[in-house]
């Protein structure tokens, strides 16, 4: 599977554990993963790159194990168990330079892995019900974590005691009642210290550490329900953001104003990200497509289905399209096999039996009618 492995630049983890990956310049879709140990602790939650040269992938499992791939054999070449089912499913999974590991649970305890050991190096604690955790690209020992009635916390690994930042909450409303907030998703701003984060009550939050204001130096919102994944473009100019409802959109992140809308979902995103250098954002969700749009002209480019709902996925920063594919609308792929088929084609049909009462009412009417023909005959 190493040649098969090689050609795809989007990866995409399901919620039946298959790992997938789709070429788009070859019009192909494979599954890497063994359909016969397919169970639902084997989802997968979090996909990220174990190294800059993009050679492997890292799955986050929902039953707390970290599972290797490598592009170049197309094979899984190791898992650790690095979370408890007891803390909740990963939130968040990223490499360390030197070959350590980042893992954050949902119960918020961030843990700093070794290259080899079970035993973390360094563990703190970011609150409860942590929605998403990541590391700054530009500082490695910068993280920041948020989640429901969690607001975003900033911390610095190498003194983990306190976080460096903590949001304030939101100021309380017209009607001088308190304002919720829900971290749903964030990201660092490219060559600053700001943070921006998308709220469960479909606000989007700008906040800088570098500031004394703990507050937003920015707030948008989008639509009316409840935004779940965001990513930034390129030069950090606009973010775009996605909802429980296939909803997407582009928001500029001077004016704090929606630049325009993505169309063609119908399903709640879980996971988009825009390509690192080309104006293109991939998203996929409940619907089980893998959708990229173009971010100047906001088309749908591409469009394929996967057969099962996606929790996440990972651009590789290699050419999308590889230079040899179409980028028509809906470009058609190679047909993936359907894992939840085999489960579907095992049971037994039943075919569907008259209704009882149907046959009861028809013979009465064919004795009514019997009845009258012969009392009309006397």
């Amino acid at each position: 599977m190493g040649e098969h492995s090689r050609l795809c630049s989007v990866w995409l983890g399901s919620e039946t554990g298959i790992l997938k990956g789709v070429s788009l310049s070859h019009r192909q879709a494979f599954n890497f993963c063994s359909v016969n140990q397919l169970s639902r602790d084997q989802e997968v939650r979090v996909l990220a790159w174990s190294d800059p040269t993009q050679s492997e992938l890292l799955l986050g499992l929902v039953d707390g194990s970290v599972r290797t791939f490598s592009l170049e054999k197309g094979v899984f070449t190791e898992s650790r168990s690095l979370g408890d089912p007891v803390e909740g499913c990963f939130s968040g999974l990223e490499p360390l330079p030197g070959g350590g590991l980042l893992t954050c649970t949902e119960s918020g305890t961030v843990r700093v892995w070794a290259e080899t050991g079970t035993e973390p190096v360094t563990e703190l604690s970011a609150g409860t019900s942590v929605c998403r955790m990541r590391r700054s690209p530009v500082d490695a020992q910068r993280v920041a974590a948020g989640g429901k009635e969690n607001g975003l916390k900033i911390f610095d690994l190498q003194n983990p005691e306190r976080p460096v930042f903590t949001a304030k909450n939101l100021r309380d409303d017209w009607l001088d009642l308190r304002r919720p907030h829900w971290v749903r998703d964030l990201a660092f701003l490219p060559d600053s210290q700001k943070v921006v984060t998308c709220t469960g009550y479909h606000q989007v939050h700008v906040f800088d550490p570098a500031t004394p204001q703990r507050r937003p130096v920015l707030e948008a919102e989008f639509g009316d329900l409840p935004l779940t994944a965001l990513s930034l473009v390129p030069d950090g100019s606009a973010v775009v953001v996605g909802n429980t409802q296939g909803q997407m959109a582009i928001l500029d992140l001077r004016k704090g104003r929606v630049r325009g809308a993505l169309k063609g979902l119908s399903g709640g995103v879980r996971g988009l990200q825009c390509h690192a250098s080309r104006p293109l954002v991939a998203s996929c969700g409940l619907d089980r497509f893998l959708r990229v749009h173009g971010l100047e002209d906001r088309t749908l480019q591409h469009k394929v289905y996967l057969k099962s709902r996606l929790n996440c996925l990972l651009l590789s920063s290699k050419d999308l399209l590889g230079g040899g594919g179409a980028s028509g609308e809906g470009a058609e792929l190679e047909e993936v096999k359907d894992e939840e088929d085999d489960v579907w084609d095992a049971l037994e049909q039943v075919e569907e039996q008259p209704s009882k009462r149907k046959t009861t009412e028809e013979e009465m009417q064919t004795e009514r009618k019997k009845k009258k023909k012969k009392g009309g005959g006397v």
